[in-house]
């Protein structure tokens, strides 16, 4: 997680009516991914990005991410430019360390029935973008937990996707540009109106050279163990 904006500024992102109204961006009507697949690609390895035998998943309904590791060559790494710290942190996470070329990790969604993962964002507005995810977990004899099953924590990811062809590469990438990420010790519970579950809403920097155009967003929640309980897409309407 890095460079969320302060108080006014998140204000303006989320609550900006005359930007809100060009597009509406949510996971609304969205099939549920059933599954992730993550490349990492070092940022010293610029054949990597250009290679058309880059890994794809074969399962229909799986999410691709790419991130960019930072590389042994620093700011003069050739992929250097779309290079985060959050890939260290989610390589980490997943017990992994940085690779030398790519490497791959998939994580089937549980999708576990009767809960829903809501994420929906605004257009961009002074490098910013509002955006919110929100968990209604499965109802089970009364009251659900606040978090769902076993919740842990939750990602929230800003993807820039790249078509085929273009910036380099000859497949089609989701570029994930920057990360929320936080443990579910104390969510934003929803209102008595709605169904109880949490949300969580804030700004996320867009990082320099992102084309806002194609942005998007990834979140899903995972248990203590990482193991994926649900995730969703968001997709902008007109």
């Amino acid at each position: 997680m890095k460079n969320i904006a302060p108080a006014a500024a998140m204000l303006l992102a989320l609550h900006a009516p005359h930007l809100a109204a060009q597009s509406s961006c949510s996971s609304d009507g969205v099939p549920r991914p059933t599954a992730l697949f993550e490349r990492f690609v070092s940022a010293d390895c610029d054949s990597c990005w250009a290679d058309k035998a880059t890994p794809a998943p074969k399962a229909p309904g799986t999410v691709v991410l790419d991130w960019i590791v930072p590389g042994t060559q620093g700011d003069d790494a050739p992929l250097s430019a779309a290079a985060t710290r959050d890939a260290l942190a989610r390589l980490a996470a997943l017990g992994r360390t940085a690779p030398k070329a790519t490497d791959v990790n998939t994580a089937p969604v549980q999708g576990v029935q009767g809960s829903r993962l809501r994420v929906s964002h605004g257009p961009a507005f002074n490098d910013y973008v509002g955006a919110s995810i929100a968990f209604s977990p499965v109802a089970t004899r009364g009251t659900p937990p606040a978090a769902g099953p076993d919740a842990g924590g939750f990602y929230l990811l800003l993807v820039e996707a790249i078509p085929a062809g273009t910036e380099g590469s000859p497949v089609a990438r989701n570029l994930v540009r920057n990360v929320y990420q936080r443990a579910l010790d104390n969510p934003h519970t929803l209102s008595k109106g709605e169904r109880s579950g949490w949300r969580d809403s804030r700004p996320i920097y867009i990082p320099e050279g992102t084309k806002t155009d194609r942005l998007h967003l990834v979140g899903w929640v995972q248990d203590k163990d990482g193991r994926i309980i649900d995730a969703a897409q968001s997709r902008c309407v007109p």
